[in-house]
C-alpha cells in the first residue's frame, strides 16, 4: 500500500465503546475519507512533492469552470473540501486514486486538527482562568474583574499581549497523540480514544504520527 499518512473527514460525535476486557472508553466517531487525489505536485515542477485530497462531493452548479476542469484532470466529481497534503515520495500516487480509512490500524497514534468551538466574547475568568477579585470590604462588583492592567506614569501604556477579555474559540486547535479504537472501512467511520476539536459536523484532519 502507498503510504499516505493523513485523510479529510468529518467528527460525526461521541459515544462509548465496550473493550474486550470489559472496559467502557469514551470515543469520537469520525467519517474520513474517502479522499481522492485530484492534484499531484513534485519536486521538479514544484520544489516540493504534495498530493492535494478532497472530500465530500457536492453538485457541479456549485464549482466555477475554472475549479470544473481542475477536477475533469483527475476524473473525480467536486468536492467542498480541498486540502494539501506533503509526502516524501509521490511514486504510485495516481489522480482520482481514493484513500480511504483503512490506512488506519486499531492502537495507531493520530493527530487532529480542526476548529474549536466559538463560544463568542468572554470575560477574563473563564477565558484565562483568573481568579477574580475578594468579595470583602465593598468590592461586591468585582468579583470576576481582571484587575490591574498597565501602569501610571511610566510607560502609561498596556503591554501588546495582555490577557483580558474578548473572543473566545474559533481557533485553529489539533490534539496529540489520540489512539485509535475501532476502524469501519465498510463505512468510512474510525474511533479514536478521547475528544477532538470543534462541535459535530466539523471539518477536521487527521494525520498518524510517525
Amino acid at each position: 500500500m502507498i503510504p499516505m499518512k493523513t485523510l479529510l473527514g468529518r467528527k460525526i460525535g461521541m459515544t462509548r465503546i465496550f473493550l474486550d476486557d470489559g472496559r467502557a472508553v469514551p470515543v469520537t466517531v469520525i467519517e474520513a475519507g474517502p479522499c481522492p487525489v485530484v492534484q499531484i505536485k513534485t519536486e521538479n515542477e514544484n520544489g516540493y512533492n504534495a498530493v492535494q485530497l478532497g472530500f465530500e462531493e457536492i453538485r457541479e452548479t456549485l464549482v466555477n469552470m475554472p475549479m470544473k476542469g481542475h477536477y475533469a484532470r483527475s476524473k473525480t466529481a467536486p468536492k467542498r473540501f480541498l486540502r494539501e497534503v506533503r509526502v516524501d515520495d509521490v511514486e504510485g500516487i495516481e489522480l482520482g486514486k481514493e484513500f480511504r480509512v483503512d490506512i488506519f490500524n486499531v492502537g495507531d497514534k493520530v493527530n487532529i486538527s480542526g476548529v474549536s468551538k466559538g463560544l463568542g466574547f468572554m470575560g477574563a475568568v473563564r477565558r484565562h482562568g483568573f481568579a477574580g477579585g475578594p468579595k470583602t470590604h465593598g468590592q461586591s462588583d468585582r468579583w470576576r474583574a481582571p484587575g490591574s492592567i498597565g501602569q501610571s506614569s511610566y510607560p502609561s501604556r498596556v503591554f501588546k499581549g495582555m490577557r483580558m477579555s474578548g473572543r473566545m474559540g474559533g481557533d485553529k486547535v489539533t490534539v496529540k497523540n489520540l489512539t485509535v479504537v475501532k476502524v469501519d472501512a465498510d463505512n468510512n467511520l474510525i474511533c479514536v480514544r478521547g475528544a477532538v476539536p470543534g462541535k459535530n459536523r466539523t471539518f477536521i484532519k487527521i494525520r498518524k504520527n510517525g
